[in-house]
């Protein structure tokens, strides 16, 4: 695997640059960390250690595709990793922050059922570095603007691969200074890491992907519940509660006549309310393994309407680039079905045309 620069601790970079002036190593670190620059960009570095460092720490992300939806605000690339897999990343510009949708594993082994990155099924885990990279990719390309958040909703269940996300969310804070609580990080329900999560000491955001308030229902559509079941899984909320003093949301991907239904309505609040947790409704977004309709946009008000009425907090989510397959749920390790490289190792440029917006 391709180690890069951002994988290195300020110890282990300053050994790598044994040899040079001391005041080399912190040059380096912020122009990787606070300016965004590749190596190769670190013009305060002698041109022979920028070459050296380029050759010797290439990054670990190959873009081979890019696509724009929602008047340029939001944009997604798929990369390509050094093993040939692949994976994507997604970034949204709104009038108030600039979000990066950053994926923590290739695939996904959660298996949930509405889930393109689930039906596609794991391939790997991310490493620190090709974490960060999709970070920072993301902040060069929303540029001038200031990259204000970070979420772990991209492909792959975040606390699967607990340490990785853990050692990018303290390189973020303490590195990149970025505040905790711009920091989001999205689980389906992985209770013992949300535990030990809490005793991080990182007031980062939770939000737990429900989606289904009786076990039943939530065996079918996100498996883990089998093993971490609806009652396990309020514990650990309490827990995070108890911990860190911080809300937590849960996430309701609204699909027609299954979890948008009065019953479902009553277990939702049922189950929030003793949390005092914040309810993010998503009308489900289409992936060709799970054929079943989103709520109508009608039902998706009602039902944010009666869990206000329960006393329940509860908003609808903006939905972001569901024409270039970019949205909650539709992110899948290929794109429309073909991969980015050819059987030599090198790359090809996919095109991908956007579907027009729904109407």
């Amino acid at each position: 695997m391709v180690k890069s620069l951002y994988e290195l601790t300020r110890t282990e970079l300053a050994e790598s640059l044994a040899g040079e002036p001391r005041f080399r190593v912190d040059q380096l670190w912020r122009g990787l960390w606070k300016e965004d620059r590749y190596p190769s960009e670190v013009t305060t570095l002698p041109r022979a250690l920028r070459e050296r460092l380029a050759s010797d720490y290439p990054s670990t992300l190959t873009p081979i595709n890019e696509v724009v939806s929602d008047g340029g605000a939001t944009t997604k690339w798929v990369f390509a990793l050094g093993d040939g897999a692949t994976i994507e990343t997604v970034l949204m510009a709104y009038e108030d922050r600039v979000t990066v949708c950053v994926s923590s594993q290739a695939g996904c082994a959660m298996g949930c059922s509405f889930c393109a990155t689930g039906q596609a099924g794991f391939t790997r885990q991310l490493s620190v570095s090709e974490v960060i990279e999709q970070v920072v990719v993301a902040a060069r390309a929303g540029a001038p603007r200031r990259l204000s958040n970070v979420v772990f909703m991209g492909m792959g269940e975040p606390l699967a691969n607990y340490d990785v996300t853990v050692g990018v969310l303290r390189r973020l804070h303490e590195e990149r200074g970025m505040s905790a609580r711009h920091l989001t990080v999205s689980t389906v329900g992985v209770a013992p890491a949300i535990e030990r999560l809490a005793r991080e000491g990182l007031p980062l955001t939770l939000a737990v992907s429900l989606h289904a308030a009786n076990d039943e229902s939530r065996n079918e559509l996100a498996p883990i519940n089998r093993r971490y079941n609806l009652e396990r899984l309020a514990r650990a909320c309490e827990t995070w509660i108890e911990v860190t003093g911080r809300r937590l949301s849960f996430e309701w991907a609204l699909i027609d006549g299954v979890n948008d239904t009065p019953r479902a309505l009553d277990e939702l609040a049922a189950y929030a309310r003793p949390l005092d947790a914040h309810v993010n409704l998503i009308p489900l977004n289409p992936t060709p393994g799970y054929l079943v309709r989103g709520s109508t946009p009608e039902r998706v008000r009602d039902f944010r309407d009666g869990l206000l009425a329960l006393g329940v907090n509860a908003t609808v989510r903006n939905t972001r680039g569901r024409s270039i397959d970019a949205a909650c749920g539709q992110l899948a390790n290929v794109t429309r079905g073909k991969q980015g490289l050819r059987r030599d190792g090198s790359v090809t440029k996919v095109a991908v045309r956007a579907k027009p917006p729904t109407r």
